[in-house]
C-alpha cells in the first residue's frame, strides 16, 4: 500500500510562491511516475505536472507551464511542486499521485494512489 501525504499549502497573494511537498511510503517509490493534480471549487480534477521515475522527463499543463516545477528526491521518497508567480486561478486543492511503474503518463486514470490533498488559496 502506497501512502502519500501532501504538505506546504496555504494562503498566498498573487505573484507569490509556494512549494508543495509529497511524502511517500511503500516499496519501489523511485520506479513510479509521480504527478500533481488539482481541483478547484466546482471544477473537475485536472492534471498539473508529472515526473518520470528517473527525473529526466517532466510535463506540465499549459496553464502552469513556465511557472511550476516538479521535482523528486528518490533517496528520501519525496516529490515537490514549486509554484511561482501564482495566480488566483491556481486556487485549488492539490493532490500528489502515484502513476505507472516505469511509465510516462499524465492521465488521472493511470494514477492508482492519491494523497488527501493540500489547499492552496491565491488572493488577488
Amino acid at each position: 500500500q502506497e501512502h502519500l501525504v501532501e504538505s506546504g499549502g496555504g494562503s498566498v497573494q498573487a505573484g507569490g510562491s509556494v512549494r508543495l511537498s509529497c511524502a511517500a511510503s511503500g516499496r519501489s517509490f523511485s520506479a513510479y511516475t509521480m504527478g500533481w493534480f488539482r481541483q478547484a471549487p466546482g471544477q473537475e480534477r485536472r492534471f498539473v505536472a508529472v515526473i518520470e521515475f528517473t527525473g529526466d522527463w517532466t510535463n506540465y499543463a499549459d496553464s502552469v507551464k513556465g511557472r511550476f516545477t516538479i521535482s523528486r528526491d528518490n533517496a528520501n521518497n519525496m516529490v515537490y511542486l514549486q509554484m511561482n508567480n501564482l495566480k488566483p486561478e491556481d486556487t485549488a486543492i492539490y493532490y500528489c499521485a502515484r502513476g505507472p511503474l516505469y511509465g510516462r503518463s499524465q492521465s488521472a486514470t493511470d494514477f492508482d494512489s492519491w494523497g488527501q490533498g493540500t489547499q492552496v488559496i491565491v488572493s488577488s
